[in-house]
């Protein structure tokens, strides 16, 4: 594990585990879902949900291994071994090569820093491929906390989509963009501005979530956790919109949370 710590927020990065965030403590209270889903991982080479596992890179026809349903879900890194590079006390580097079943040749690297004064964390996601170009998506699916287990409120979740994809029974968006709805949600939204939501824990700490990623994931329909997953396209975006990495022009996307006590 490597644990970062800056003012009163320690921050634990498990390597081993596809570079998940596995702990967010500010002031001794735990942020993140702990248990068989907990912390925040990474979604690389793609974010939510591929239709059938399948997608087209030009005129070729590609089939990736299906692990939801007849879909394939959340990338292949986030159970991987990846490698630290370096880490200062405060921030920290990973990074992991693409391998079977992505079809091609590609590097991923994580950067998790800490702000100086504990009061934020920003996470930064690279994807580059040294010769063939291929499609991707990047994203992180954190796990919050929905209630902070100190006899406060669940957690409150604010924010303003410009719209909702609209999505099938399959949960794969239609390709229609529709007004947003009120949850519960598992729904991506579109906000072109740069993604911005709110978690609010009432009387006792809001967090907020922000990159310049222009979809979002929101997620509310378990008990125990609530997920804002910042992403690059939508899911099923392989197919709907996607994002060519090349050897000159890589894939790079960061989000920044913070927190303050309330």
């Amino acid at each position: 594990m490597t644990v970062l710590r800056a003012g009163d927020t320690e921050l634990t990065v498990e390597p081993e585990h596809g570079c998940r965030i596995a702990s967010l403590k500010v002031g001794g209270t735990e942020l993140l879902r702990q248990g068989d889903k907990y912390g925040s991982f990474v979604m690389v080479p793609w974010c939510g949900r591929t239709a059938e596992g399948r997608f087209r890179n030009g005129g070729e026809l590609f089939q990736l291994p299906v692990n939801d349903g007849p879909n394939a879900i959340h990338g292949t890194v986030r159970h991987a071994a990846w490698r630290t590079v370096r880490g200062d006390g405060r921030t920290a580097s990973f990074v992991l090569d693409l391998t079977d079943p992505w079809p091609w040749e590609g590097r991923v690297t994580q950067v998790v820093e800490l702000a100086e004064d504990g009061g934020g964390v920003t996470l930064t996601l690279g994807v580059e491929t040294p010769d063939a170009s291929f499609p991707a998506q990047a994203g992180w699916h954190p796990w919050f906390l929905r209630n902070l287990g100190a006899g406060g409120e669940d957690v409150r979740i604010d924010f303003t989509a410009e719209w909702q994809e609209e999505r099938g029974e399959d949960h794969i968006p239609t390709g229609k963009r529709i007004a947003p709805r009120p949850g519960p949600w598992d729904d991506c939204f579109g906000m072109p501005d740069g993604v911005d939501v709110t978690l609010t824990w009432p009387e006792e700490l809001s967090l907020r979530v922000r990159s310049r990623a222009e979809w979002v994931v929101i997620y509310d329909e378990q008990r125990e956790g609530v997920c804002v997953e910042p992403q690059s396209g939508p899911p099923n975006g392989l197919n709907s919109h996607p994002r060519l990495v090349t050897p000159v022009d890589p894939l790079e996307l960061s989000t920044t949370w913070t927190w303050r006590r309330l």
